[in-house]
């Protein structure tokens, strides 16, 4: 699940903002794939007068705060170009209008989540396949926990 938090000064975001901008971040997602259903967008508003950077009251400020469990970055190289695609993906709700912001992400353990009292499936299993394909999470046999294109054997080569 990537869980997105995002914090905007009261008025930044139209409801229309909100769901394209949620669109755009489950697309993102989607592209790995992953099933959509793990993607959550929190919009939390800001009342004025309650956001402070540095000690001084900052009222043009938006702040992203990224919890992603389902899959991990793998390296600097990767992790830079994931936020380069995340600001690309932002940039017409913040910096196109002037806004300052920030992005963070963690990472939390896959193994310490659950979705509708299932562990999700391993990367590229038939299981995951299936979750993406019906967008929702169900119980799932050992047997689909293996890859989708399982090679038991090293050197081959005709698959």
């Amino acid at each position: 699940m990537p869980l997105w938090k995002i914090y905007y000064p009261a008025g930044a975001f139209t409801g229309d903002d909100k769901k394209i901008l949620s669109k755009r971040i489950t697309d993102l997602y989607a592209g790995v794939p992953i099933p959509k259903f793990y993607v959550v967008t929190i919009f939390q508003e800001i009342i004025e007068d309650s956001c402070f950077v540095g000690g001084e009251l900052h009222q043009n400020f938006i702040r992203f705060k990224v919890d992603q469990i389902a899959r991990t970055l793998p390296g600097p190289v990767i992790r830079e170009w994931w936020i380069r695609k995340i600001d690309e993906i932002i940039a017409p709700f913040v910096k196109d209008r002037g806004y300052d912001w920030e992005i963070s992400i963690d990472e939390t353990p896959v193994d310490l989540w659950s979705l509708q009292g299932q562990i999700p499936p391993p990367f590229e299993s038939l299981a995951e396949k299936r979750w993406v394909k019906e967008n929702k999470a169900s119980s799932y046999t050992l047997a689909e926990k293996l890859p989708v294109n399982l090679v038991l054997a090293p050197g081959i080569s005709d698959r």
